[in-house]
């Protein structure tokens, strides 16, 4: 308990410490209008039978809602993965839209395993492909194609292959609301 006390009191100061950072100097994260990058992730779960490996433009025509995730993540587990879920549980019938959930590593390699990530998303009750990207142990390819800030990430990506919410988070009916407006 004394190490995280004198932890998070060093934390404090040294945030505090810090200059301002002005707009232009921030890291601009996603891509918001931009096409989507392709995946290339090697390592897939949850697929058809004979299917291999999935990217993007296996979806062409259809909605895309890619989940970025790490097991260890507490806000994949308390807002990412519900959120997947209750817009999951609701477009469960339209063959339009696809879900998708790809294990963005970027720490924690150790624990964030591709057989960690197939049981998170089973705790979800989720049967959705499920991807693991770790980089090849330099952290996740998909995490940079997608200017992703961390965990949970979620992309939602229309028809014709363009980034239409790229960010931290997203309220379950708001993602209803503009994966129905992008199915016209």
């Amino acid at each position: 308990m004394l190490k995280r006390t004198l932890l998070a009191a060093t934390l404090v100061a040294a945030v505090t410490a810090m200059p301002e950072i002005s707009t232009s100097q921030q890291r601009s994260y996603g891509i918001l209008g931009k096409k989507a990058p392709v995946w290339q992730v090697d390592e897939w779960f949850n697929l058809g039978e004979d299917v291999e490996r999935i990217d993007v433009s296996d979806f062409e025509g259809k909605i895309v809602y890619l989940f970025g995730f790490q097991s260890w993540c507490p806000g994949c587990h308390s807002h990412g993965f519900p959120t997947l879920q209750a817009v999951e549980q609701h477009f469960r019938d339209n063959d339009d839209v696809v879900f998708v959930a790809i294990q963005t590593v970027f720490e924690g390699f150790h624990v964030n395993t591709s057989d960690k990530a197939l049981s998170t998303v089973a705790e979800f009750d989720l049967d959705i492909p499920v991807g693991h990207d770790a980089g090849a142990g330099a952290g996740s390819t998909v995490m940079r194609r997608y200017r992703a800030g961390g965990t949970p990430w979620a992309v939602i990506i229309d028809r014709d292959g363009f980034v239409k919410f790229n960010g931290f988070s997203i309220r379950p009916e708001d993602a209803v609301s503009l994966i129905n407006e992008l199915l016209g």
